[in-house]
């Protein structure tokens, strides 16, 4: 088991430098040029899904959206989805697949959007601890179980994330590992599993990146 969770490990270190993060940049070549005259058709994909993602981050925040919210959740939404593609690839390190990297980006924005709430809007924040109509004495035990619900909100998202990028990623290397010790027809049934993994897991990179933006903006909704 350990053997088998070393690929995730940071491996190349250069002057005590792990280089293996280098490869969160590694989408920044995948953005699309704005410099073109005539958009390319992956650029108009793009931005047709970046004009999605607006219109339900605007249906979801309804009257509680502020200049500027969209473009920081559809910005996430893009450096989750570029790390979660781009670590399917081979010899390339996953690093959305570690805690360190989910949770520095939900932990500081939870943290700013409750410090925010708690300023500006404390009455609100108040009144979210008790759900309507509870009855007077589950009133301690509700205020306790919504408190821990939501200090627990950033590292349920990290994990919900790190853990499902995880288990492909394990699934895919477990039969990689017994490829080598299975005959030819059924190898050719093992690449053709792989294949289909592959395409599922690429559907799972869309699909994280879209839950941990959708839930970001739930979280804004429900406390600003």
């Amino acid at each position: 088991m350990m053997n088998l969770f070393s690929s995730f490990d940071p491996s190349s270190i250069i002057f005590m430098i792990q280089l293996n993060w280098l490869s969160i940049f590694i989408g920044l070549f995948l953005i699309p040029s704005n410099f073109w005259i005539f958009p390319s058709r992956y650029n108009l994909m793009w931005i047709n899904m970046i004009f999605f993602l607006h219109k339900e981050i605007k249906i979801l925040l309804n009257k509680n959206l502020f200049k500027g919210s969209s473009l920081l959740l559809i910005s996430i939404f893009s450096i989750i989805l570029f790390n979660n593609f781009m670590s399917l690839f081979p010899y390339i390190f996953s690093c959305s697949s570690h805690m360190i990297f989910s949770i520095s980006l939900s932990l500081p924005i939870w943290m700013s959007l409750m410090i925010f709430s708690w300023i500006n809007n404390y009455n609100h924040m108040f009144a979210h601890l008790i759900p309507e109509n509870t009855p007077f004495i589950l009133l301690p035990l509700m205020v306790c179980i919504e408190t821990i619900s939501n200090i627990i909100r950033p590292l349920t998202l990290a994990i919900r994330l790190s853990a499902n990028l995880i288990a492909g990623h394990l699934l895919l290397t477990l039969l990689g590992n017994i490829s080598m010790l299975i005959n030819f027809p059924l190898l050719l049934i093992l690449i053709f599993i792989q294949l289909i993994l592959m395409f599922l897991e690429m559907a799972v990179s869309i699909i994280q990146s879209y839950v941990f933006m959708i839930l970001l903006t739930l979280y804004s909704s429900e406390i600003i």
